[in-house]
């Protein structure tokens, strides 16, 4: 089973963005010796503590600095693009690093309406994500020498394209076109068990891939003991709060008492939330990535965490590819 890494390129209270973006390319440089198969950056934008809105522009900064991990986008948010535009930007990333770039596209705004109206994309309300979807993959496919459109460069990377999402539109969309699938299950789990059903049973087999490929995207906090990665836990559970409440910024740092920051009633909705977790030392972190794996029976996990202190959200990452790369071994045993 293959693992990954899902980085939003997080700016922790007391940094600045250019230390952020210094701190993603020093994990995905140890990601790679770790193990890991893909590094992903997601697109958001107007947020104080993330640093990959230019998704784009982050993913070849990443793919220059190392030499073997794929590097790609846990998601591009279409709706804010012309497609034209994104198979024109990952059609270069393809030509710079051959073999590398993976493109996954979500259909939400990444942002408020006040972002959406900036980028002054799909205002007038029409949900085009799915006509968006075949056009962008038809400006990356077989030459296309009597279009009127081409995507030079761009046409004939044959860049792979995954379709990322919290609901069952983006399982059901996958399921029809033959496309991989990986669902946000770290922040939105309550509908994985459907999406992951009505993905499976109503798949249809494409010239990109003959079966489904499900990606399960979990959070893991992990270090030396359970009470430290508890610990480390609770600036992602910070962090989530603050977004929920309309009063986003950078990283927080962690706490002691989690319930002395966010409300009793609030936190349990942000654990709730963030229940496709793995928290603790490295056994605790075995145990639980080991029931999520046999309950959902992935063929990609790709492992996400918010810490604040970079040094600690290296070594949480590097446990947790320790952990999945033992993982196969541990059930044939």
């Amino acid at each position: 089973m293959k693992f990954s890494v899902l980085d939003l390129a997080p700016v922790p209270e007391g940094e600045t963005t250019a230390k952020a973006i210094s701190n993603t390319v020093d994990l995905a440089r140890h990601a790679e010796s770790w193990g890991y198969h893909r590094f992903w950056l997601a697109e958001h934008h107007a947020m104080p503590g993330i640093a990959s809105a230019a998704t784009a522009v982050l993913i070849g900064h990443v793919a220059d600095a190392t030499r073997s991990i794929r590097v790609g986008a846990g998601g591009i948010m279409l709706p804010n693009h012309a497609p034209l535009t994104i198979a024109e930007q990952f059609g270069t990333l393809a030509e710079m690093h051959p073999n590398r770039i993976d493109l996954g596209l979500g259909r939400a705004p990444g942002g408020d309406l006040a972002v959406a109206r900036a980028l002054r994309r799909n205002m007038q309300g029409e949900d085009s994500f799915p006509r968006d979807v075949v056009e962008l993959m038809d400006y990356l496919g077989t030459e296309r020498a009597g279009a009127n459109v081409r995507a030079i460069p761009g046409e004939g990377t044959h860049v792979p394209v995954w379709i990322l999402g919290s609901s069952l539109f983006g399982a059901q969309l996958a399921a029809k076109l033959g496309l991989p699938y990986a669902f946000a299950s770290h922040f939105a789990p309550a509908a994985l068990d459907d999406a992951i059903a009505i993905y499976r049973s109503g798949f249809q087999p494409s010239a990109q891939n003959a079966k489904p490929r499900f990606m399960l995207a979990m959070n893991v906090f992990a270090a030396d003991t359970d009470e430290e990665g508890a610990y480390l836990r609770t600036s992602m559970q910070q962090a989530f709060a603050n977004l929920r409440l309309g009063r986003p910024g950078k990283l927080p740092r962690p706490v002691e008492d989690i319930s002395g920051i966010v409300p009793r009633h609030f936190l349990s909705a942000v654990n709730e939330a963030l229940r496709i977790s793995a928290t603790g030392s490295k056994e605790t972190v075995r145990r639980q990535i080991g029931e999520l794996v046999k309950r959902y029976r992935p063929d990609e996990v790709i492992v996400t965490g918010q810490i604040h202190d970079h040094s600690a959200r290296c070594r949480s990452f590097e446990i947790a590819a320790e952990v999945l790369s033992d993982l196969p071994k541990a059930e044939a045993a």
